[in-house]
């Protein structure tokens, strides 16, 4: 079936006028979509897994991306996260233009300035969790006394600086999201990039990962979340509907003073 339409500030058939920010908006853009498209050759078929796609993400923003399967979330987390690039249209994240940049380039770039979060974790079995904090500025050359200690003060902001020297198969499911948020945090990227982060956590874990979110996004960090629960997408200040490769509504939540915009979601919706 089609996606949900949910109750409150939508905007509604956006595909040829997509919104691009709330009304007010008025903080700096840190990613941005232009008529994005990812189309892929299957023979004599094209497949348009994004079809002109105009997105901009600001800074201190929360945001989610919706959509049934199919609609091209996972083609637009891929291209956000410079792991893949557009066949139209252009993508500039910060400062600089990224569609074009070979593959050295756009490693270098997502490295820098993008913090992911996986449904799976994502952590190195063989590494304690200190080590684990510090693989990303490894690949940067910057393992030392200030990432050591880095890691540190980031385990503790999520209340794992007892576990400092466990491994990954000794925390539990929640644990191991607490070190990836912390993990993606060491880079200070311009925004974190998550991939159904509660999508393998009981009901009870979900809620605590949720709230580190929020936190953090109190406290400045840019979140976009890909996610498929509508009651996770009612915590971000606006969610993004894909649909079929397009943008097929955007639902403004919150105020950037975290006032809400709308009532929240049934609670039967799926």
């Amino acid at each position: 079936m089609d996606s949900p339409t949910p109750s409150g500030t939508a905007i509604a058939n956006p595909r040829s006028a997509a919104p691009l920010a709330s009304p007010g908006e008025t903080r700096k853009i840190i990613a941005e979509f232009q008529d994005v498209e990812r189309h892929y050759q299957m023979g004599s078929t094209t497949v348009k897994a994004l079809d002109g796609v105009s997105i901009r993400i600001h800074e201190g923003e929360y945001v989610a991306i919706m959509g049934r399967s199919g609609s091209g979330k996972s083609t637009l987390l891929n291209l956000m996260g410079c792991l893949d690039r557009p066949t139209g249209g252009e993508y500039v994240l910060g400062e600089t233009p990224v569609s074009q940049l070979d593959d050295d380039d756009l490693s270098e770039v997502r490295g820098k300035t993008i913090g992911f979060i996986f449904q799976s974790f994502n952590l190195i079995p063989q590494l304690t969790v200190l080590e684990n904090l510090e693989v990303p500025l490894f690949y940067q050359g910057r393992v030392g006394i200030e990432s050591r200690q880095k890691a540190e003060v980031l385990a503790k902001r999520v209340g794992l600086d007892g576990r400092l020297d466990h491994k990954p198969m000794e925390l539990s499911g929640g644990q191991q999201q607490r070190v990836a948020i912390a993990r993606a945090l060491m880079n200070d990227p311009l925004f974190l990039l998550a991939d159904e982060a509660t999508g393998n956590l009981d009901s009870k874990t979900e809620g605590e990962i949720l709230r580190i979110l929020d936190e953090l996004h109190d406290e400045g960090v840019t979140i976009v979340m890909v996610t498929h629960n509508p009651k996770v997408a009612d915590r971000a200040e606006r969610t993004i509907w894909l649909k079929d490769g397009y943008v097929e509504q955007v639902v403004f939540n919150r105020g950037q003073d975290g006032s809400p915009l709308r009532t929240p979601a049934r609670s039967d919706a799926r």
